[in-house]
């Protein structure tokens, strides 16, 4: 995990892979909920897959989705060196579709724990499917939801900062789940979805 987040600290877009503590916390929880299905939306050189392929159950899944085989081409070399790489099985498509034929394929429910961290202008489609996947008492982790300040900044007004702005208003009014916003990094939402866990 050090070595690839000091190749990805090189990289242009270095700046989109999660915390080193975050990366922690994210395999912790889903060791605390005994998650053996899990749901990544966002890949990017694949740290947070790793955290959390690690900490599955030795029979676990978690689906990765992406649309960069050169970004995810770097996670696969660090998941297979790591020994994961048959417990992540990596789907190079838009979420939305990729989410979609999950749900076709019956996943409905089964995920214990889903992560977010893509498209900020499509953050409240991600989370609405993410919801149908992920069972009652699983866990939602949705990535930059502080982006930076500019969430409380009401002077900054583009188009990504305006749409985390009304993510984080529509899951504060949701009554589907338990919600819990930590400053870690640059914000990261916790929804646990109601209902009776299995």
């Amino acid at each position: 995990m050090r070595r690839l987040r000091e190749e990805t600290a090189k990289l242009p877009l270095a700046r989109m892979q999660v915390a080193p503590e975050q990366g922690q916390f994210m395999g912790l929880l889903a060791r605390l909920i005994n998650a053996r299905y899990a749901l990544e939306i966002g890949v990017f050189t694949g740290y947070s897959s790793l955290a959390v392929a690690e900490a599955l159950a030795a029979d676990g899944k978690l689906v990765a989705c992406d649309v960069s085989a050169e970004w995810t081409d770097i996670a696969r070399r660090y998941w297979q060196e790591a020994g994961v790489a048959d417990k992540i099985e990596l789907r190079l498509a838009p979420a939305t579709e990729t989410l979609a034929t999950l749900l076709d394929q019956g996943w409905a429910e089964r995920f214990d724990m889903a992560f977010i961290d893509a498209d900020k202008q499509e953050y409240l489609h991600y989370y609405e499917q993410a919801l149908r996947l992920v069972r009652p008492g699983g866990l939602i982790l949705v990535d930059n939801v502080l982006w930076s300040g500019k969430v409380a900044d009401p002077s900054v007004q583009d188009q990504t900062t305006r749409s985390i702005r009304e993510f984080n208003a529509r899951l504060r009014d949701d009554e589907r789940i338990w919600l819990s916003m930590l400053p870690v990094a640059d914000g990261l939402t916790l929804a646990m979805k109601k209902g009776m866990s299995p």
